[in-house]
């Protein structure tokens, strides 16, 4: 069993302690989250782990041969050679391997009276070589990479041609590639698109050594791991699980240290206000210097940033039409294929449209239409009566320039009654402490897109477009984000890659392919299934809008299980109805939850009676609570009967 083993590992940097005394010991098997607010130390414990930082005291042991693979956040590039080469370099260990078992050939005729002793050193090698998945290494490294998004086109291509997220999908490719015994992956998911993340959530799954990383992508940790590690004031603690189960055990944990918190804060108040007060009276002289003797011994207690819990609402969105965007026959191209074709489409107020699909789909292109900056198409797009639109993309950082501080950019933008939660909100977006007095002109692009979403959202509009709004968020930032946006009152278009948050904001998906769209008047997660359903064969695929007549059929030829009307094909009454039902059956469902609920805690009353002395040796009275309970229990048969048909026809 391979591992690496820390003992009591200890940094400083300064007089700021990283690391206080941390042991862990990840081995085959391990599948482990690493956690902790921004600036915890979370990529530094990394670097120590793959034996690229040295700490100032403590030891670091990993097995003999053992094979570690560490990712970075970024900052590697690659060059020189093509996407395929590149690849091949992830199975440097196999050649050096080959080279090894080629010498001891040669040793074996060189040595006859050793030929024994190198004959079995010769066999040994070659077996572990075989063992190792060498001779398929060319099959492994093509389903990586299309797992990760390259295409086969890509293969031949120079590594120089692709840009930073790209090269960080190539070094990602090679760490999953090298036949790690263990993996050290800091922040992976933040290149790829949800289909990607969704192959790597698999082959983590089935992945045989053991991996700690970091994400900022719940659903990616709750599918992926099941321990979590936690980085705060230095020191490492550790929690079985997944990162959901992490969090509600942390709660608790945290409504404890915040009951403390503030009683020590009233306790450091009481000793400041005595020493202010007397400090300076020669009678008093001697208990203020007790007191500050007490003060300087307290041990602050802190609260986790990452654990902090803030809540705000933005401007009400003013009114608009119920119908509040209508497209018709949209195309657009760059000078080839139609990247978008004949898109047809109508969204309805208060609706939470996705837009889905791989990278180069055509989802930025489509969000850029609608939010009117982009008007080289064809086609119509046409808004709704009093519709107003705020957009987001990664492009909206170069607009934020000057040089004042944060806190006064935000306090300038903010509505008046928002103007004293001005702090809060930056926190939320990250912007903690002293952060907020940084200058506009000394901030990167990454904290600059924060700052222009938080604009965004602070402005009264009715038709959000956020283009990967989640980008440069932490975890607790995509929950103030995602309340903020369940709370709009306006509707939304969006596009992300965080797979959580579609799930939890989306009420529709739009699905693109190049030159080819689907609708689905479903949730995300119906959508999923949906294509899980069409992969197995249990229904029959949709056709795609924008297909031309030969693309058309020839999904006809195929004669699927099911031949279900194409979402494209539809009326825009029909997609009106089939939503509208979906929505009327979750709300007869929710109905029905709530009077079961009613009448289990109605039948728990009844049944603590029946335990009465007082009823039960009352013959009349115990006859009528019976009846009762008797009622309760019909009751909850026809409920539960009531609830299996809603739920059913829900799917």
């Amino acid at each position: 069993m391979a591992f690496v083993q820390f003992s009591k590992v200890s940094l400083a940097f300064g007089d700021r302690d990283i690391l206080k005394d941390v042991s862990v010991n990840l081995q085959t098997g391990t599948k482990a989250a690493l956690t902790g607010a921004n600036g915890a130390g979370k990529s530094t414990l990394i670097k120590i782990m793959a034996g690229l930082v040295e700490p100032d005291s403590g030891q670091r042991v990993a097995q003999r041969d053992a094979r570690i693979a560490y990712l970075p956040q970024s900052g590697l590039v690659h060059h020189g050679c093509t996407l395929k080469e590149e690849a091949d370099k992830a199975f440097l260990w196999g050649y050096e391997l080959q080279k090894k078992i080629d010498e001891v050939g040669d040793e074996m005729q060189k040595h006859p009276e050793q030929a024994d002793r190198l004959a079995e050193e010769h066999a040994s090698l070659l077996s572990k070589l075989e063992d190792s998945g060498w001779y398929r290494r060319e099959m492994l490294a093509e389903s990586v990479l299309l797992g990760l998004g390259f295409s086969r086109n890509d293969f031949d291509k120079p590594t120089d041609a692709f840009s930073g997220g790209w090269q960080m999908r190539i070094a990602l490719a090679k760490a999953l590639m090298c036949g790690p015994d263990i993996l050290l992956l800091d922040e992976p998911t933040n290149y790829l698109d949800i289909e990607a993340r969704n192959w790597l959530e698999k082959f983590l799954d089935d992945f045989k050594g053991g991996f700690l990383l970091v994400s900022h992508d719940r659903y990616f940790l709750d599918h992926t791991i099941n321990e979590v590690y936690e980085l705060f004031n230095g020191e490492l603690k550790r929690y079985p699980g997944n990162f959901t189960h992490y969090e509600e055990v942390r709660k608790v944990e945290l409504e404890s240290l915040i009951a403390a918190y503030e009683q020590q804060q009233q306790e450091i108040q009481h000793l400041e206000d005595f020493i202010k007060r007397f400090g300076a009276k020669a009678t008093k002289a001697a208990q203020a210097q007790d007191r500050q003797k007490q003060l300087d011994k307290i041990v602050r207690i802190e609260i986790p940033e990452n654990l902090k819990k803030i809540h705000f609402t933005f401007p009400e969105a003013p009114h608009s039409g119920q119908l509040v965007l209508t497209l018709e026959n949209v195309c657009k191209n760059y000078g080839g294929p139609d990247v978008i074709k004949n898109l047809d489409f109508v969204l309805e107020k208060g609706e939470r449209l996705v837009v889905a699909g791989r990278n180069g789909a055509g989802k930025s292109t489509l969000l850029r239409i609608i939010a009117g900056v982009d008007s080289d198409y064809t086609g119509n797009v046409k808004l709704g009566a009093g519709v107003s639109i705020g957009y987001f993309s990664q492009d909206s950082a170069e607009k934020i320039k000057g040089s004042e501080t944060i806190l006064e950019r935000l306090e300038s933008k903010c509505p008046l009654h928002l103007i004293p939660k001005a702090r809060d909100m930056l926190g939320a977006f990250l912007f903690r402490g002293d952060d907020v007095f940084k200058s506009i002109d000394v901030l990167s692009g990454g904290e600059k897109s924060r700052i222009a979403l938080l604009e965004l959202l602070l402005r009264p509009v009715n038709l959000l477009v956020l283009d990967e709004p989640t980008n440069h968020l932490d975890m607790h930032s995509k929950d103030v984000l995602l309340e903020a946006l369940k709370d709009f009152g306006g509707t939304v278009v969006f596009v992300s890659h965080d797979r959580g948050f579609i799930e939890d904001l989306s009420t529709r998906v739009l699905e693109l392919q190049p030159g080819k769209w689907r609708n689905f008047p479903g949730d995300y997660k119906y959508y999923m299934q949906r294509l899980e359903d069409e992969e197995n064969g249990t229904v029959g695929a949709s056709s795609f809008g924008g297909e031309n007549e030969a693309e058309k059929k020839s999904v006809g030829e195929k004669k699927p299980l099911e031949e279900p009307v194409s979402a494209s094909k539809q009326s825009w009454a029909d997609q009106k109805k089939a939503s509208s039902d979906r929505r009327r059956l979750e709300r007869e469902v929710e109905k029905i939850e709530a009077q079961m609920a009613e009448a289990e805690e109605k039948k728990k009353s009844l049944e603590a009676q029946m335990a009465d002395p007082l009823v039960y040796s009352d013959g009349a009275k115990c006859r009528e609570v019976q009846k009762q309970l008797d009622e309760v229990n019909g009751l909850l048969e026809k409920l539960g009967e009531a609830w299996e048909e809603a739920a059913e026809k829900l799917g």
